[in-house]
């Protein structure tokens, strides 16, 4: 019982720095993309600043289903269910 106590409580660790890493990175993303514009705004006509916005968005975006546990393409757990479905196999 101290094992899955253990191993629980790992999960839960990891889980809060994975979502932690993500609030950090929210952070620096909204201090870092008007710092950006501000910069493009004022030395040049050319709005640069859609494309580290566009794609460091789509990072957090990923990111933060990651954090969350997030994923519409393999559903709810599926890790968890792939593990246990390799654990009863007999010849794993």
């Amino acid at each position: 019982m101290e094992t899955h106590n253990e191993y629980k409580y790992q999960r839960a660790k990891e889980r809060v720095r994975e979502l932690k890493c993500f609030y950090t990175n929210v952070v620096a993303y909204c201090l870092v993309i008007p710092f950006l514009a501000y910069i493009n705004y004022q030395t040049t006509s050319f709005m640069w600043v859609i494309f580290p916005a566009f794609g460091w968005g789509f990072g957090i975006i990923i990111h933060g289903m990651k954090a969350t546990g997030y994923n519409p393409f393999l559903g709810k757990n599926w890790e968890e269910r792939k593990i246990q479905e390799f654990m009863n196999r007999d010849k794993f």
